[in-house]
């Protein structure tokens, strides 16, 4: 293989997350992503690394038989936001389900026989379903950008594999109405003023993100403008007056109960809050998990499928029994304090650390709301944060970030020595690569699921029980 090459070849499997394996009439293989297994699909090779290809989609020659006759969005293949819209939702859960499988099994059969168990389906239970398919999340990031070079002003999304080009995405489909309208109506407002958006390359423009946060029980919403600070004065509050008006003009299914403006200078695509300041209502919304009420602002971490969120946070109930019953239990990496406090009425307490220091005042504010009095929240990286708790554990609650547990941490952890823990990823590969370390030092997995938290693309949540071998 050689860069640059055009192959044609067949789709024979989907690894988590979706590089798919493309068998060659050469009997060659090379990983091709954004496609799903049984289509015959030609690529381009754009990297070869130790005689193994990876190449780009050019195009889908063949459907495969598990592909939709009729595809829900008309974006679909344009828009980066979903990658298994075109499979029918149980075959995208079986696909995840065979693909965590895949990457769990190598990892956990080695421990398992040592115990006596020879199967990996002894402790595999299978993926649970979101309660919602389509329409189902909770915040979304909108990019201001255009749909080509010099373009009109767009709104949306990234195109497939491009970091410039933004895509429209009114009516998409893992949102409801309300994002839609919102969107439409925001883009229609900036593109009658002809204010310009932030180009990355030229660091010149004014508009970056429009964030929309909308609670799935309650349905408040709070709708958040990032922009530079490149247009000050009367000229700018003007605007943002105009942009106030608009949403309140709207229609909505839900209620509209804040608008914000946030300053954004940094250099990176992303969020990033560097000043914020109330338009009209309030910075928060409220949202209900399970029957707790949880107060969010626009920065806070939050599951963005709440109902998803309720299976995930039962079945880690459910992992937990009577294990944290009467004791002292660690939420390592505790965001906003919703695992904490789901356990807090069992334990006798719960001891939250996170870094983020504005999810941490968030946590001891929902723990007043919910009148519970048995959670301490600590601002800091879990690694020091250890050094300064005096009470021991009894039980450890896990739920990094995306790259799992810093090593030495991970070690830190270990060495508490507590029977059970419960450790919930949202990336299977970091999950995978702590699971050698914990069987390594003596634990071993008891239990393992999936919940489908993010129907229609790569992305699921997986949870697992593990018990200290005596």
């Amino acid at each position: 293989m050689k860069k640059g090459q055009i192959y044609e070849g067949i789709v024979e499997e989907v690894l988590f997350p979706n590089k798919g394996i493309v068998l060659l009439e050469d009997g060659k293989k090379a990983v091709v992503k954004n496609v799903v297994p049984g289509q015959k699909i030609s690529f381009v090779i754009n990297k070869v690394r130790k005689g193994k290809g990876e190449g780009r989609l050019l195009e889908v020659l063949e459907k495969s038989s598990l592909e939709r006759k009729d595809i829900p969005c008309g974006l679909f293949g344009i828009c980066g936001g979903c990658t298994f819209l075109n499979l029918d939702y149980e075959k995208q859960l079986k696909l995840k389900e065979e693909q965590i499988r895949k990457l769990m099994e190598p990892v956990c059969i080695p421990y398992l026989k040592r115990q006596g168990k020879v199967l990996f389906s002894d402790i595999f239970e299978g993926i649970k379903k979101s309660p919602k398919e389509f329409g189902y999340r909770n915040k979304m990031e909108f990019s201001f950008g255009d749909s080509f070079k010099d373009g009109p002003l767009s709104l949306g999304m990234h195109k497939r594999g491009s970091f410039h080009d933004i895509v429209t995405v009114s009516g998409c489909k893992i949102v409801d109405q309300d994002y839609s309208d919102i969107l439409t109506s925001v883009l229609a407002y900036f593109q009658e003023q002809n204010i310009p958006y932030y180009h990355k390359m030229r660091r010149s423009g004014y508009l970056r993100h429009l964030l929309v946060r909308k609670a799935e029980k309650t349905a408040e919403i709070l709708v958040d403008l990032v922009t530079t600070t490149q247009i000050t004065g009367q000229t700018e509050q003007g605007l943002l007056k105009g942009f106030q008006e608009v949403l309140q003009e709207l229609q909505l299914q839900g209620k509209m109960v804040g608008i914000l403006h946030t300053y954004n200078d940094s250099f990176a695509d992303a969020v990033i809050d560097q000043g914020t300041k109330i338009l009209w209502g309030q910075d928060y919304f409220y949202e209900e998990v399970l029957g707790l009420k949880f107060q969010i602002s626009p920065f806070s971490f939050f599951q963005t499928n709440s109902l998803g969120a309720e299976i995930l946070y039962e079945t880690a109930r459910e992992y937990i029994a009577d294990a944290g019953n009467g004791k002292i239990v660690y939420d390592l990496y505790s965001g906003t304090g919703t695992i904490a406090q789901i356990l807090a009425p069992v334990a006798r307490k719960v001891i939250g650390v996170e870094i983020v220091e504005e999810a941490v005042e968030a946590a001891r504010k929902n723990a007043l709301l919910n009148n519970l009095h048995n959670c301490e929240f600590l601002a800091g990286d879990v690694l020091k944060e250890l050094d300064h708790i005096k009470e021991k554990p009894d039980f450890i609650v896990l739920d990094p970030p995306r790259d799992g547990i810093h090593p030495k941490a991970l070690e830190r952890i270990i060495n508490y020595g507590v029977e059970k823990m419960v450790y919930i990823s949202c990336k299977p590969t970091s999950l995978a690569r702590d699971l050698e370390i914990l069987q390594s030092r003596g634990y071993m997995v008891e239990r393992i699921c999936c919940v489908d938290m993010f129907p229609q693309t790569v992305h699921v949540e997986t949870i697992c029980a593990l018990s200290l071998i005596k």
